[in-house]
């Protein structure tokens, strides 16, 4: 169609049935032609910002005339090698039940597994669904909302073995009862598996295969249980307000530990449940560094001026964008120390400073 020096093209639909926030913007051609938005009940597969970059790379089509819809181009050069997966997948390829059982009970044993999990999913099954839906150099994230045996964390553990990938798994299990006496819920099935798995992948049961490097990723897992809040919140009457206010002196739940209380934090900066923690000892009290300094966390007791300047000098030896600073209300030694912390943190360029 043009003589692009990338070689031979073909254009494809800009517009999508799927629903995208970003893809409802006007388009002016390059003939003057306005495109007020996609057709009707479609959206723009792709965001603005990123459309603008395509055309400046000249990776859209407009026509002869430069009035046309745009079409991205999709170059021939570009596309990867292969051929379109069949709809139909035979045992020979991607495993049956028997296999998959039999899978499971090399991971873990049981007291009776006559009639436990008659019908997992075989990791080679898995395994094809994620070469065709996942890449290898993309952090993609595999979501299982039935873990039941954790069939879908083994396997991902396995193909980033293979094949050099960084695949991350969320695995979602209700502790349902087994009625049996090893592993009382089918969550604890799910946690044994995916221990047996991380030990055999790590030990070298997975090796590298089309030029990837032996298995050599990270197998470690995290488990959370959903529950309340760590914080106690406030509940009084006018009958009970004076023993209220005494047990608001450490408003943190006295069964939750801090380990408990850091992960909800987290989750209320939105950051990623994975993302690395660092412990640094700072005037004897445990100072817990977040994602290289964005969040920095002290949880202890009898908090000092010294721990609050070590941790504004973490600003300048870390240099994040930002820094969030978060201490226990009543963990600071007195109140001079509580007063003056969030000005010295200022001071250092730290403006987010909370106490739970």
């Amino acid at each position: 169609m043009d003589d692009d020096p990338r070689g031979s093209w073909r254009p494809n639909n800009l517009a999508a049935r799927n629903f995208y926030s970003k893809g409802t913007y006007s388009i002016t051609c390059p003939g003057g032609r306005v495109i007020e938005g996609p057709p009707s009940g479609s959206y723009w597969r792709i965001a603005e910002e990123k459309f603008r970059e395509l055309d400046a790379d000249n990776r859209i089509w407009w026509g002869r005339d430069g009035n046309n819809v745009p079409a991205p181009k999709i170059f021939l050069s570009e596309v990867t090698q292969g051929r379109v997966p069949q709809t139909l997948w035979s045992w020979e390829q991607v495993g049956h039940s028997q296999e998959a059982k039999k899978e499971m009970l090399d991971r873990i044993s049981f007291e009776s597994s006559a009639s436990v999990f008659d019908t997992p999913k075989p990791t080679r099954l898995i395994k094809q669904m994620l070469r065709i839906g996942t890449r290898t150099d993309e952090r993609d994230i595999i979501l299982d909302f039935f873990a039941g045996s954790g069939s879908t964390g083994d396997a991902v553990m396995q193909a980033n073995g293979e094949d050099g990938g960084n695949r991350r798994f969320i695995l979602v299990q209700l502790p349902e009862p087994t009625g049996a006496n090893d592993y009382t819920t089918i969550a604890e099935i799910t946690k044994a598996r995916l221990r047996a798995a991380s030990e055999a992948i790590s030990g070298g049961e997975v090796q590298g295969q089309l030029g990837a490097p032996p298995s050599s990723n990270d197998v470690g897992f995290r488990v959370f249980t959903l529950s309340s809040s760590n914080v106690r919140a406030w509940d009084s009457s006018f009958d009970t307000i004076e023993p209220d206010l005494a047990d608001a002196i450490d408003n943190i739940k006295a069964e939750r530990s801090e380990a408990d209380v850091l992960y909800e934090l987290l989750l209320k900066y939105g950051l990623d449940l994975a993302t690395p923690t660092e412990s640094r000892a700072i005037d004897g009290r445990t100072v817990t560094v977040i994602g290289a300094g964005a969040l920095v966390a002290c949880l202890a007791d009898e908090i000092t001026l010294d721990v609050v300047e070590g941790i504004a000098a973490l600003k300048a030896e870390l240099s994040p964008d930002v820094m969030h600073v978060v201490f226990k209300d009543s963990g600071f030694k007195n109140d001079v120390v509580k007063t003056n912390a969030a000005q010295i943190l200022r001071q250092a360029g730290v403006d987010d400073v909370k106490t739970l």
